[in-house]
């Protein structure tokens, strides 16, 4: 199934209702063979990949908020650090971020809890480094990171809020889109913690 048959193409935005909500449509992929061909060429030199195996809240915040405001990423914004530092203490969430000459270019996060499957929980790149062909090879080395611990299947899911191209980019890393939800959410702009800067 491609992203034509009957899952929508996000090229546009969805805009807030009066009420202040937002009409959010999610698509869940998932990837049940590992890649089979060679993995993809660095696009560049003075790229690295790191993992943090135990990430501070306030460094991960950093991640987060920056790759993450502009497609209105805000679950991880209203946890408290008690409850993050839970998640991203655990031994089977890992958390990898991409530098470029030094500089924090993005990072993925890997949820390997469930010995079925792993989830790609969160993949982006800072602003800065979007448009020099990094996310593609990123998101290969994240897929191929992400079967070292022999799932059964590997998922993901993008929504309507996030880059247009992103479903494409999956479906062109192997995913395949398997379920859709639609839900309402409050606009995360409208929150007091949107413009919160991190401590």
């Amino acid at each position: 199934m491609t992203v034509s048959d009957s899952y929508p193409h996000f090229a546009t935005r969805p805009k807030p209702h009066a009420d202040g909500t937002l009409s959010v449509t999610i698509t869940h992929l998932e990837m049940k063979r590992a890649p089979s061909g060679r993995a993809l060429e660095s696009p560049g030199s003075g790229l690295a990949i790191l993992r943090i195996k135990r990430p501070t809240a306030p460094f991960y915040r950093f991640l987060y908020n920056q790759v993450g405001a502009r497609w209105l990423w805000y679950e991880r914004r209203a946890m408290s650090d008690k409850t993050l530092n839970e998640i991203l203490s655990h031994e089977k969430n890992h958390v990898y971020v991409l530098h470029h000459d030094g500089d924090p270019a993005g990072f993925v996060e890997l949820n390997h809890r469930d010995q079925n499957e792993t989830e790609l929980a969160y993949f982006g790149l800072l602003p800065a480094h979007i448009g020099k062909r990094l996310g593609p090879w990123f998101l290969d080395w994240a897929v191929r990171t992400a079967w070292h611990t022999r799932p059964k299947r590997i998922i993901v899911n993008t929504c309507n809020l996030d880059h247009p191209k992103a479903i494409i980019v999956y479906q062109r890393a192997g995913f395949r889109p398997y379920h859709q939800e639609e839900k309402t959410i409050s606009d995360p702009r409208q929150s007091p913690l949107w413009n919160t800067p991190p401590e």
